[in-house]
């Protein structure tokens, strides 16, 4: 699958989606979702993920359902529960953020420490823009993410991202160098939730909100717009490992866009366009599931998909 085949996903073949289960046991199931086909059937109908499902009952009389959600533009680990009493199980350990997920991103421009985490409330827009989000301070939800970075591409001549701190960032310094990272195969991070129908994209850096007490009278929605267009015009990209303490809706491209590193091809909080290439580069690659107290947690990690490759080897990753 190439970007292009993103923008026209079709509905999965019962051969095809049999060719993406990642885990099977008598409580769960886990694919590999593609890129660009919802989960649901939206309002006005079209093709998506759960109506593929009937082929991966596997000797059960209904078939899974979804124990969760990922965004259409997003790929990777989607658990699914074979049964009414393994979906409740399951609901449960991801209401109390007992499963630990990873998600790999290709972001604009980028930070210049190691790692780090985003604390920063998140909320809706506003009634009006469905499951768009922004950061709001006065009623927004506690939202933390961890990141590191894995790699990092600057072209030749690039200039030196300026520097933004947005309120409730925290990060350590000593970056790698270009094309170098801390590895491959993180532990854990997040799941976005929700899957908003194309609209036109909001104005660059309505994702984030003004910063109490800033000096210069700037605030933080115009200081991570500055920086995202810089990163944007640079040419830098960053490879992170995201991993989202919470699960709110768009959370991991809320924040980043806040931080002024958007990901690449994000249309509604990022640069991205609203149709064509880039698409999102956003993946969910690993997921840590505790079914049981006396066993270890049940780890199953997705492949790269394709329309990710070039900008993730242009940051260093060796294909694995």
């Amino acid at each position: 699958m190439n970007e292009s085949d993103i923008e026209t996903a079709k509905e999965l073949s019962a051969e095809e989606i049999l060719a993406r289960v990642l885990h099977r046991d008598g409580l769960m199931l886990v694919i590999d979702k593609p890129a660009g086909l919802p989960v649901h059937r939206g309002p006005k109908g079209g093709p998506n993920l759960e109506a593929s499902f009937d082929a991966l009952r596997f000797g059960l009389p209904r078939p899974p359902v979804l124990a969760h959600r990922l965004d259409r533009d997003t790929s990777g680990c989607l658990v699914l529960g074979r049964h009414r009493k393994a979906t409740a199980t399951l609901g449960l350990l991801f209401k109390h953020s007992k499963i630990a997920k990873t998600y790999w991103a290709v972001v604009e421009g980028g930070p210049d420490e190691d790692h780090g985490t985003i604390d920063l409330p998140i909320g809706k827009r506003n009634a009006e823009r469905g499951w768009w989000q922004k950061i709001d301070h006065d009623e927004g939800l506690p939202s933390l993410t961890k990141w590191t970075v894995l790699g990092r591409y600057v072209p030749e001549g690039a200039a030196a991202a300026p520097a933004t701190e947005p309120e409730g960032s925290a990060a350590n310094n000593s970056p790698p160098p270009c094309g170098q990272g801390s590895g491959v195969g993180c532990d854990s991070g997040d799941l976005s939730l929700g899957h908003p129908p194309p609209q036109p994209s909001p104005a660059r850096g309505e994702g984030a909100r003004g910063a109490p007490g800033n000096a210069s009278g700037e605030t933080a929605v115009e200081s991570s717009q500055t920086a995202a267009e810089h990163a944007a015009s640079s040419g830098r990209l960053t490879w992170l490992a995201l991993e989202p303490i919470t699960g709110r809706t768009h959370q991991l491209r809320v924040h980043c866009a806040a931080m002024g590193w958007p990901i690449v091809g994000d249309n509604i909080y990022g640069n991205g366009p609203r149709f064509g290439e880039p698409t999102l580069h956003l993946h969910a690659r690993q997921i840590s599931i505790p079914l049981s107290r006396n066993k270890p947690p049940v780890v199953v990690t997705a492949p790269v998909p394709p329309h990710l490759h070039q900008r993730m080897r242009s940051c260093g990753w060796n294909g694995e």
